[in-house]
C-alpha cells in the first residue's frame, strides 16, 4: 500500500511561499502578504484531496502543506499589521504637516 501513495499536488510549493512570506512580510509588505494569501489560497484543493482519501496520500506532504499554510497565515497577519502602520504613521505625519499649513506660508 505503502508504494500507492504520492506527494500531495503544491505541498512544497505552498511551503516555499508561506516561508517566503514571513521573510518578506517585515521589509516588504505588501510582498509578504500577497505571497501568504497565495500560500493560503493554494493549499485549499489538497487540504481537500487529503481529508478525502488520507490513504493517497504521504502525511509528510500533508505536514509540509499545514506548516506552508500556517506560515502564510502568519505572514498575512504580520503584514497587515505593518501595512496599516505605516498607513497610520504617514497619516500622521500628513496631520501634523496640515495642522500647521496655513502658518507656513
Amino acid at each position: 500500500m505503502e508504494q500507492n501513495r504520492m506527494d500531495l499536488p503544491n505541498s512544497t510549493l505552498v511551503l516555499v511561499l508561506g516561508i517566503l512570506s514571513l521573510i518578506f512580510c517585515w521589509c516588504y509588505g505588501f510582498v509578504g502578504l500577497i505571497l501568504g494569501i497565495i500560500a493560503v489560497v493554494l493549499s485549499g484543493s489538497p487540504r481537500r484531496m487529503y481529508r478525502e482519501n488520507p490513504e493517497n496520500y504521504f502525511e509528510a506532504s500533508y505536514k509540509n502543506l499545514n506548516a506552508g499554510r500556517i506560515c502564510g497565515i502568519i505572514g498575512i497577519c504580520i503584514a497587515a499589521l505593518i501595512i496599516v502602520f505605516v498607513i497610520l504613521i504617514f497619516m500622521g505625519i500628513l496631520a501634523a504637516g496640515l495642522s500647521s499649513w496655513p502658518y507656513n506660508v
